[in-house]
């Protein structure tokens, strides 16, 4: 990791280095999100981005009317989480395929009501987002966000560890190997996965009020499927079951596209200028670390 970071700031430069470092440890937070509800609790959601979503327009409206970090940070996890807890209710009585259909129609319907609530959210156009403030202390340098970015990502950490480590983990990853099994054993099967995805949420409603805050603009357009689909990769490339996953899974996906790019520049100008050859090396480098590592760069071979 070491060695990845003094890359890093060899290649990119120190300040765009830290920027990046930023919105590791913000898709990391997000990337734990999704590793409660897909890697612990086994259930398929295809509306993580949804929930950033919610948590980055709650930060971002707080912060245009003068509400502190502190106070505002909350109100931002609070609906994530809440977003989770909405998201969850199909699952008391769909399963597997059905209920992540029914993720993916709440996702729709959170990305259309941010385009279509214009009195609020501005509508597709978005709006600025002012720096992050605590006090009279303004996170407005790329160091500064890396700074506040990797003390969330710790509390986030810690505050998996301990779930994962509790009765709650266990009754997850019970759920998460047989649903029958666990509520003959005498587990809530329902309240189980209620609270992962309420506790998914919640981080997620944190990665979006960071990231709405690095990013400096939010639209509707930024949370929407492709997103989610992000968010799965993320986990599943790091490794869905292992909470290190979300970081492994954070810098592939903030910094291979940055690798790939630096590549194809040094690349025969007749092929560095060949349409869509940074997807095309994106997709191969995804493909070699899927085939090398098929349970994740964080598990085991």
């Amino acid at each position: 990791m070491t060695v990845l970071a003094c890359l890093a700031v060899w290649a990119l430069g120190a300040d765009y280095a830290l920027a990046q470092a930023a919105f590791v440890t913000t898709w990391a937070i997000a990337g734990l999100g999704v590793i409660v509800v897909v890697g612990q609790c086994g259930q398929v959601s295809l509306g993580q981005g949804a929930l950033l979503g919610l948590g980055a327009y709650a930060q971002a409206l707080l912060a245009l009317r003068g509400v502190p970090a502190p106070l505002s940070l909350p109100v931002a996890v609070a609906l994530g989480a809440a977003g989770g807890w909405l998201a969850s209710l199909p699952a008391r009585r769909l399963g597997g395929l059905y209920f992540a259909m029914s993720t993916l129609a709440f996702a729709l319907v959170v990305e259309e009501a941010l385009v279509r609530w214009e009195s609020v959210t501005h509508g597709a156009a978005g709006f600025a987002v002012p720096p992050l403030a605590l006090g009279g202390w303004v996170a407005d340098t790329s160091l500064a966000q890396a700074l506040v970015g990797g003390v969330a990502l710790a509390l986030a950490w810690l505050a998996c560890r301990r779930w994962v480590a509790s009765r709650l983990g266990r009754a997850w990853r019970a759920v998460r190997e047989d649903e029958v099994a666990a509520a003959a054993a005498g587990i809530d099967v329902a309240r189980a996965k209620t609270l992962a995805f309420v506790l998914g949420g919640g981080l997620s409603g944190l990665a979006g009020a960071l990231y709405a805050h690095w990013i400096g603009f939010v639209s509707p357009e930024q949370f929407g499927l492709m997103l989610s689909f992000e968010l799965l990769m993320l986990a599943f490339i790091g490794g869905a079951q292992h909470l290190a996953g979300a970081l492994w899974g954070a810098l592939v996906v903030v910094a291979l596209p940055q690798g790939v790019s630096l590549a194809v520049e040094r690349l025969p100008p007749g092929l560095a200028g060949a349409a869509g050859i940074e997807t095309a090396l994106f997709g191969v480098v995804l493909v070699i670390i899927v085939l090398l590592r098929p349970g994740g760069l964080a598990g085991s071979r």
